[in-house]
């Protein structure tokens, strides 16, 4: 990427205290640094944190640290990719911004199967075009169910909300390119039928299917459930829950 060479390494998570590094990464005893951060919006005391987070990386390891912007707007990216002036004299971090011009749609599924990575970041930087959205869902279709339901809740967590709506709208819909058989058979079901039942049978086997332990209380709220919005929304969640507990958030 960008022309630089990161020879694969074990991956060291560094959160100073305070500070709340998202991702950090580094390579070789380690030769090299990289923070990212995902940027939805604009905040002066974002950019100012980049500062502080690379500072207190490079006083870690005491090697060079670049820090890495994902800006999935447009006018986000045009703010971040700024320099960040601080308040201690001589400091001026320049981040390397990646921006929606700076990764390509994917409308291919197959190119987008090949690179499921890729594919994520097609989805947040043009994830509002139902098609991109299309084409990723049918991507994770043609991967083993667990590996695609995983890039499904990675490109979730990561959306913005307006891209998060889009995901949501594609799989409640009767026709969105699913990813898996169980999605498509009980999300299906459940709407077709247009009754609680159908679609509480949806949201505990989506969560059956995902591993997530169901306890006897949780059964009995979501097979007692009768509001159609509520159980669609924890359909909704049942797709990114890793807990039990997450559905009722």
């Amino acid at each position: 990427m960008f022309d630089i060479d990161l020879p694969s390494d074990t991956l060291v998570e560094v959160a100073p205290a305070g500070l709340g590094v998202p991702v950090s990464l580094s390579w070789c005893e380690p030769a090299h640094s990289v923070i990212v951060e995902l940027q939805h919006t604009v905040s002066e005391e974002d950019r100012q944190g980049w500062a502080r987070r690379s500072a207190a990386l490079w006083l870690r390891l005491r090697r060079p640290v670049l820090v890495l912007v994902l800006a999935p707007d447009a006018g986000v990216y045009d703010w971040a990719a700024q320099p960040v002036v601080t308040s201690l004299p001589g400091y001026v971090l320049h981040p390397l911004v990646v921006g929606p011009e700076q990764v390509l749609p994917i409308s291919d599924p197959a190119h987008a199967a090949e690179c499921l990575e890729l594919a994520v970041l097609s989805v947040l930087s043009h994830g509002d075009d139902e098609a991109v959205v299309g084409t990723f869902l049918e991507a994770l279709a043609k991967t083993e169910e667990s590996h695609g339901a995983r890039y499904y809740e990675y490109a979730y967590r990561l959306a913005s909300t307006d891209v998060r709506r889009v995901l949501e709208e594609t799989m409640a819909s009767a026709t969105w390119p699913v990813y898996s058989p169980f999605a498509r058979e009980h999300f299906s079901r459940g709407r077709a039928a247009g009754l609680s039942e159908g679609k509480a049978r949806a949201v505990l086997a989506v969560l059956r299917a995902r591993g997530v332990n169901i306890t006897d209380d949780a059964l009995t709220a979501i097979t007692a459930c009768a509001d159609q919005a509520q159980l669609d929304e924890w359909a909704h969640r049942a797709a990114t829950a890793l807990t039990i507990e997450e559905l009722f958030v």
